[in-house]
């Protein structure tokens, strides 16, 4: 059960008729996200996999809750066309696409020697690949527009590298050098991009990682989260969900207009030392 001490994602930023996109936002890191912006008034547009009854109870327990429409879209971004589909579908229904997050993501951890081939390719289609094709599909719309928003879900990872991880680390540097190009060609129209780079954040999977590196290695609970986890995190403590989406929500905000094409880390000063 997850006991971290949680931030309050109030705002008074508003993001009334923005329409906003939010890439892995069934669970997480990206609902998290999904919840400060619906939260803050926006349409939201959820997408990521899961239980569908689950996920039709996500979508309205944050209908609820928000001025804004919520709804759903089961695109699949290891594919090229359906990572644009999701775009121009929500154009489609809502008339526009204001805000971009692409937080959607996966992992595999193995010697660089022994990593499979298939893990790698999806790695880099679904990280790094489905920001591209996302981004694509929905800058020309927001540089119409004079107004736009794009935030990458990159990671520590993106800035510095660990061992065992190299299709992770590559598109997640990918994802910065994404991010910076797009930043340089949106920055005369009014549309921003920037990269956010968390550390250990405290989600459900994480709950679950300490649990079986628990039981594997023979150690307690504390000794993963303090000597293994969080070995690298000086803060001691998980980033929450609930900084991300306050993170994000001011990336989209009018206060962030001059703010563009930078990998901001939230990492409890893992990349400061």
């Amino acid at each position: 059960m997850l006991t971290q001490n949680t931030a309050s994602s109030a705002t008074t930023t508003s993001l009334d008729g923005r329409v906003a996109i939010v890439t892995g936002s069934t669970s997480g890191i990206g609902l998290g996200i999904a919840r400060a912006l619906a939260a803050a008034g926006a349409d939201v547009v959820l997408n990521g996999l899961g239980d569908p009854d689950a996920i039709e109870a996500t979508r309205a327990e944050l209908a609820e809750s928000s001025a804004g429409r919520i709804t759903y879209n089961c695109a699949n971004l290891l594919d090229a066309a359906d990572a644009a589909a999701l775009v121009t579908d929500t154009i489609t229904d809502f008339g526009k696409v204001d805000i971009l997050v692409n937080n959607a993501g996966i992992q595999f951890v193995s010697p660089i020697e022994d990593f499979p081939i298939d893990k790698w390719n999806a790695i880099q289609a679904l990280n790094l690949g489905a920001s591209f094709h996302s981004s694509r599909a929905a800058f020309g719309a927001m540089k119409a527009a004079g107004w736009g928003r794009i935030i990458n879900l990159a990671s520590v990872h993106g800035l510095i590298a660990s061992p065992f991880k190299s299709a992770y680390v590559a598109a997640k540097h990918g994802v910065i050098g994404l991010t910076k190009t797009i930043a340089l060609e949106g920055a005369q129209f009014g549309v921003t991009c920037n990269a956010v780079c968390p550390g250990y954040v405290w989600t459900p999977l994480v709950e679950g990682q300490i649990e079986d590196t628990a039981k594997a290695r023979g150690i307690s609970r504390e000794e993963v989260i303090n000597n293994v986890l969080l070995a690298a995190q000086p803060s001691k403590r998980f980033v929450t969900v609930e900084e991300l989406g306050a993170v994000t929500l001011f990336l989209c905000s009018e206060g962030a207009a001059s703010i563009t094409g930078v990998a901001l880390p939230v990492d409890g000063g893992w990349t400061g030392q």
